[in-house]
């Protein structure tokens, strides 16, 4: 099945189905945790389209082809990476915050109050005129009809949604503006000469990635893109709300600066930065970056030859195409918290997300997969390229994967074994300590994938790019 799975995606990107030839899959098929969703064969296909991405890139360096393998059980556990990780010698909480969750509303549905970060926690929690407390928030949303509450929360800015089935989510305008899209897209957006990939030893060295994401989905692309050579610049905001313990997770491989793009002095030294990049990866909503001069059209006329990825919510088209969302926010609405409480039944009656961020990390693999096959068409053809997805897309495709059978959905396991995790983990040396992690899962036997930089605090270094190679 994660062969199929991975030939499901390459048509999205133009490539021959054939290609899935090349990788080998081990450690068997789902259910691996408890859900009816195919997580494991998203997770290793996704991650499989980025192994070929890299031997493709290194075979146009080098003439030389290789193989790729992915262990199903290992990439499945990449689906959530941040509650494998110790910091010296205790773990890395990754707790959510304590109103966040699935509340009972006034008719008889269910409400997803988003609330990890502070500015999203604040506009729920004025909504529904209420202090800091689950109790106060629980009896609060029991007073409100779950789709008013929808959008009284999307208006004040804030994240969230109502639970609905996938029967209603199929007659959501929003879900038919998703499924007249690909899984992704690839797009020519400008002319550009050839340019071969720099000079180096690994698929991506001297690749440079500007990574202006946050959260999950696009940090872990260039997470990815850093595991195959690729020096990777993450630029955030002091004034930006950030969840600690993502940031050991996929700053893997990466350097911190941070620039404040309400001015425009640190917004002229971003563009000095693209002027010199190779891939722009952005994951803010449609629209967001264009105010402040930072399209894909403006940054590509700066920079003939840029790879601008983009990543937003629910997709740039239907009505909610402006609105902000959470890989449990598409879970909420799509029927897939629905489904998953259907048939692997919790503790209580509520809905309940599947047991990995599996739309995050496998975006953030199809971006990376993306963003690699827009720099090969770049050398083979010149041109400046978008790659173009969102969580929403995923979602569909996920669920578009089937289900597995619920008795062996309900039979499965809720943890790898500790022999497992400790053969997948590996230690590194950051500036916070000695971090525990799991290591890169593709197989690659020339170009073996490794970080050749530790996690580091935001804003732990210049905005400038280090000499290449």
């Amino acid at each position: 099945m994660p062969q199929a799975a991975l030939r499901s995606i390459l048509p999205a990107v133009g490539w021959d189905t054939a290609k899935a030839d090349a990788v080998t899959f081990s450690g068997g098929t789902d259910p691996i945790l408890p859900t009816p969703f195919r997580i494991a064969d998203a997770g290793a296909a996704t991650l499989a389209a980025t192994g070929l991405a890299a031997a493709d890139l290194w075979e146009l360096r080098s003439g030389k082809s290789q193989p790729v393998s992915v262990d199903v059980r290992q990439a499945t556990a990449s689906l959530r990476s941040g509650q494998y990780m110790k910091l010296g010698d205790g773990e890395v909480s990754h707790a959510r915050n304590s109103i966040m969750g699935i509340y009972p509303t006034k008719d008889g549905r269910w409400s997803y109050l988003h609330c990890n970060f502070p500015n999203h926690r604040a506009a729920a929690l004025k909504v529904l005129g209420v202090p800091e407390d689950r109790d106060a928030v629980a009896k609060a949303v029991l007073q409100w009809n779950a789709a008013e509450l929808e959008e009284a929360i999307i208006a004040a800015k804030g994240a969230g949604g109502m639970v609905r089935s996938k029967a209603e989510w199929a007659a959501h305008p929003q879900s038919a503006a998703i499924a007249s899209l690909p899984l992704m897209e690839v797009i020519k957006i400008g002319d550009a000469p050839v340019e071969p990939l720099p000079a180096g030893t690994r698929p991506l060295s001297g690749v440079r990635v500007l990574d202006l994401t946050r959260v999950l989905a696009g940090p872990t692309c260039a997470r990815t893109l850093a595991e195959h050579g690729a020096d990777v610049l993450k630029i955030t905001g002091a004034h930006l709300p950030n969840i600690g313990y993502q940031e050991f997770d996929t700053g893997h491989g990466k350097l911190s600066a941070q620039l404040d793009l309400r001015q425009q002095s640190d917004v002229d030294t971003l563009r000095g930065l693209v002027r010199e990049t190779d891939v722009f990866s952005q994951g803010y909503r449609p629209g967001t970056l264009g105010a402040r001069g930072l399209s894909p059209e403006e940054l590509s006329a700066i920079r003939p030859g840029l790879v601008y990825v983009s990543l937003c919510a629910f997709s740039h088209a239907g009505p909610w195409a402006s609105r902000r969302g959470f890989d449990t926010a598409v879970q909420t609405v799509s029927g897939i918290t629905h489904r998953q409480a259907e048939v692997v039944p919790g503790k209580t009656p509520a809905p309940y997300f599947y047991p990995v961020s599996a739309i995050d990390y496998c975006t953030g693999y199809l971006m990376a997969f993306g963003a690699m096959v827009a720099l090969g068409r770049r050398a083979r053809e010149g041109g400046s390229w978008m790659v173009r997805i969102s969580l929403a897309q995923v979602g569909k495709w996920l669920v578009d994967l089937g289900e597995v059978p619920g008795d062996a959905a309900r039979a499965a396991p809720t943890e790898f074994t500790p022999e497992e995790l400790a053969k997948w983990s590996m230690a590194t040396e950051t500036p916070a300590g000695r971090l525990q992690h799991l290591k890169p899962v593709v197989g690659l036997p020339l170009t073996p994938p490794y970080w050749a930089r530790p996690s580091v605090p935001l804003g732990y270094n210049k905005p400038e790019w280090p000499a290449r190679g």
